[in-house]
């Protein structure tokens, strides 16, 4: 089982599935889980419930996997995310200074993709862009920066153009006890 980033929605998940069709196990309903953060997905990972660790190479802390004495580098592979933009509520008007939800990795995209005219009042920061949606969904923002999926999930509408990211991702799976770096 591959684990990733959760909840539905998020690039990691579509990336999961992804390397699941290459690896043959797609058709396994259970080939992919989703974990509210990578640090928990790797903790599944290194105790057994899952065999393989996907992690985006955008996430600021996957230096962490790299150093990790029990995982090692499996592969890695690029894959285009599903498409991000802008989105908000359907039944709300939007203000002209917006706050706005977004995963930490792809904020540079709110300055690219943020309509003429608009403003950002605030970023919150969410664990992933699938939960910078239900942010918004739920009212606590303006917008959330956050992938095609997520945004149907959520019932959202995107206010602003729409692109992917060309992503590297890095699978990481736990080292046969005779590999493992040991404290020195």
């Amino acid at each position: 089982m591959i684990a990733t980033l959760g909840p539905a929605g998020t690039s990691s998940e579509a990336a999961g599935w992804h390397l699941a069709g290459r690896l043959g196990i797609a058709q396994d309903g259970g080939a992919v889980e989703l974990f509210p953060s990578y640090e928990e997905a790797c903790a599944a990972v290194k105790d057994g419930r899952a065999s393989r660790l996907l992690v985006a190479n955008a996430y600021q802390g996957i230096s962490e996997f790299y150093m990790d004495r029990v995982l090692g580098l499996e592969r890695a592979f690029v894959f285009d995310t599903p498409l991000y933009g802008l989105a908000s509520r359907q039944d709300r008007p939007l203000p002209l200074t917006c706050d706005i939800s977004t995963h930490p990795a792809p904020l540079a995209l709110i300055g690219q993709l943020l309509p003429p005219g608009y403003g950002v009042a605030e970023v919150d920061y969410a664990l992933s862009t699938s939960a910078a949606a239900e942010r918004a969904a739920n009212g606590e923002v303006d917008l959330a920066l956050t992938t095609r999926p997520a945004a149907q999930r959520h019932g959202l509408r995107f206010i602003s153009p729409t692109r992917p990211i060309r992503m590297l991702w890095s699978v990481f799976a736990r080292l046969p006890l005779g590999d493992r770096v040991s404290p020195n």
